[in-house]
């Protein structure tokens, strides 16, 4: 906790909150010793190639489909209107060393599906959503651990390896993640 006087001299509370270190940007000695640095990793091999790069974006686009798709499935079944079915929605977030941007080539992607109130882990993530991916050639090594500290399902979709779990919202519509406080909101919780 940091304290500071408040207008009535009596120390206000100030939680977690610290001045920066510095805000000077990087000196010119620390530009050359990054630049080295990134040619060091890139000459070892420990950068992804640009192609990588692309097949997992490529294969994030894929699972946030299934996932919006499995979504509106289980609205549907569950005998909500058209308008819900058509609302329905599900989104996904990368977060850990890909989110970072220092993940190295074959690294998996740690992924969050963020679903609507009505669709829970148990049944609905670890029964339907599981099902769903067994059925897909594309999906390989698929192992469910609903058991962990942290309940996650661990599979390769066209050989990139996935993290992927499930929270639910206590809302029925789930907005995109162009909504801004959505967003705003969802990043307090990832970073």
């Amino acid at each position: 906790m940091v304290g500071s006087q408040s207008s009535n001299g009596t120390a206000a509370k100030r939680y977690g909150i610290t001045k920066p270190i510095s805000v000077a940007g990087p000196t010119e000695p620390d530009l050359h010793r990054n630049a080295e640095l990134e040619k060091f990793l890139v000459d070892s091999g420990l950068n992804e190639s640009k192609d990588e790069t692309i097949k997992r974006e490529e294969v994030l686009g894929l699972i946030d489909q299934i996932v919006k798709d499995w979504v509106k499935q289980l609205t549907r079944q569950r005998g909500y209107t058209d308008q819900m079915v058509e609302e329905a929605n599900a989104v996904i977030f990368t977060f850990g060393s890909y989110r970072l941007g220092v993940h190295g080539p074959g690294a998996d992607i740690d992924t969050l599906c963020v679903g609507p109130s009505y669709v829970n882990r148990e049944e609905d993530f670890f029964i339907t959503l599981h099902d769903k991916l067994a059925e897909m050639e594309e999906v390989t090594e698929l192992q469910p651990v609903p058991d962990a500290h942290v309940p996650v399902m661990k599979f390769k979709f066209q050989g990139i390896s996935i993290d992927l779990l499930y929270a639910s919202i206590s809302l029925l519509v789930v907005p995109e993640v162009s909504s801004p406080v959505f967003e705003i909101s969802m990043s307090c919780i990832l970073v």
